[in-house]
C-alpha cells in the first residue's frame, strides 16, 4: 500500500490532486493515511453549497460564479454531485460537459462525482474530496448538488454558506419550505428572472423568512439572476463573500466546522462498523439455510440484531 506524496496536492498539482481524489471515492486502503497526512492544511476555503431543484440552472449558474472569480483572480474547485442510477451504478455527470467554458483553465478543477446511492444526495468520499481542494489551496470551493428535496439537508455536513436556487413557475418552494431546505439556507437565488411570477416569489420568501428569522442572527438575502445571460452574478458572489465574512468575525466558520466534525465522526464511525459486522451477519444469515421459508420468516429481526452484537463484543473483548 503506497501513499501519495502530499507535496504535490499541497502545491496545487491538479493531477496529483485528481489522483487523490480517484483514491478516496474508490474507498482505496491508502485513503485513511492520506486524509490524516493532509488533514493539518485544511479549513481555509469557502466552501459554498449550490443547492435547489433540478431544473432551476444551478450549472449555469456556478459557470457564471466561476467567471466571476477567476476575474478577480480568486481560483475555484468544484464538485459536481450528479445521481448514480441503481441499476448499472453508473452517473451521467452531465455538469462536467456543461462547464467547458473553464476546462483549459488551471485556476479552475472540475470533478463530477455520482451519488453512489447515498441517501443523503452527496457521495460519502464528497467530504474527504473538498478536504483535498483544501489542501490544494482553492480559495473558493463550489459543491453542486442533484437536487432531490429533503435529502439536499445533507448539505450542511459539509458546506460554510448554502445557496438555495429557485426559479418561477417551479412550483418548489412550499416543498423546500416543508423538506427544511429553507432553514438552512444561508442566501435565495431566484434564476431565470426573465420569466413571469419573480415578485409573487420574493413576495412569498419574504413573509417566510419574516416567520422564520431570529433577531441578531444572519438574514439571508434574496436575489434574482438571468445565468444564462450573466445578469445579477456579481450580486451572487459579493453576498456569498459577505457571508463569509460574517461568519469570520462572528466566529460561526469555526462553529459550523465543529458540528460538521461531530457529525463526520459518527459516519466514520458507522462505516468502520458497517465493515467489521458484515461477516457476523452473513454468519447469522447462514444459520437460516436448510430452514423453510416459513421457518427463516420466523426469526425475529431484533433478536438476530442483539445475537450479532454480542458475536462483536465477545470478538472485542477477546482482542483485548
Amino acid at each position: 500500500m503506497e501513499i501519495p506524496k502530499i507535496d504535490p496536492i499541497l502545491n496545487g498539482n491538479q493531477r496529483a490532486l485528481a489522483k487523490a481524489i480517484s483514491i478516496v471515492e474508490d474507498r482505496k486502503p491508502e485513503h485513511r493515511e492520506l486524509m490524516k497526512q493532509l488533514y493539518a492544511y485544511t479549513g481555509n476555503s469557502h466552501i459554498i453549497g449550490i443547492t435547489g431543484s433540478p431544473g432551476g440552472g444551478k450549472s449555469s449558474l456556478v459557470n457564471g460564479l466561476v467567471r466571476e472569480w477567476r476575474r478577480k483572480g480568486d481560483t475555484v474547485a468544484i464538485v459536481a454531485i450528479d445521481p448514480t442510477s441503481p441499476f448499472s451504478g453508473g452517473a451521467l455527470l452531465g455538469d462536467r460537459i456543461r462547464m467547458r467554458d473553464h476546462e483549459e483553465d488551471d485556476g479552475v478543477f472540475i470533478r463530477s462525482m455520482g451519488t453512489r446511492g447515498s441517501l443523503g444526495g452527496l457521495s460519502e468520499a464528497c467530504q474527504d474530496t473538498v478536504r483535498l481542494m483544501e489542501a490544494a489551496k482553492f480559495d473558493r470551493i463550489i459543491i453542486e448538488t442533484v437536487g432531490v428535496g429533503q435529502s439536499e439537508l445533507d448539505i450542511m455536513k459539509t458546506a460554510d454558506t448554502i445557496a438555495l436556487v429557485l426559479y418561477p413557475s417551479g412550483g418548489d418552494m412550499i416543498q423546500a419550505f416543508k423538506a427544511g431546505i429553507m432553514e438552512i439556507a444561508d442566501l435565495f437565488i431566484i434564476n431565470k428572472a426573465d420569466l413571469p411570477g419573480v415578485e409573487q416569489l420574493k413576495g412569498e420568501l419574504e413573509d417566510l423568512l419574516h416567520i422564520t428569522h431570529i433577531p441578531g442572527n444572519w438574514e439571508p438575502p434574496i436575489l434574482a439572476t438571468i445565468s444564462t445571460e450573466k445578469k445579477g452574478i456579481k450580486e451572487v458572489t459579493e453576498a456569498l463573500e459577505n457571508h463569509h465574512d460574517h461568519l469570520l468575525s462572528s466566529e460561526e466558520k469555526t462553529e459550523r466546522r465543529l458540528s460538521q466534525k461531530e457529525v463526520e465522526i459518527e459516519r466514520r464511525l458507522v462505516e468502520r462498523l458497517k465493515t467489521d459486522f458484515a461477516p457476523l451477519i452473513q454468519q447469522e444469515l447462514k444459520e437460516t439455510e436448510g430452514q423453510t421459508p416459513e421457518q427463516a420468516e420466523q426469526r425475529d429481526p431484533y433478536e438476530s440484531a442483539e445475537k450479532i452484537y454480542k458475536r462483536w463484543m465477545k470478538r472485542i473483548t477477546a482482542k483485548e
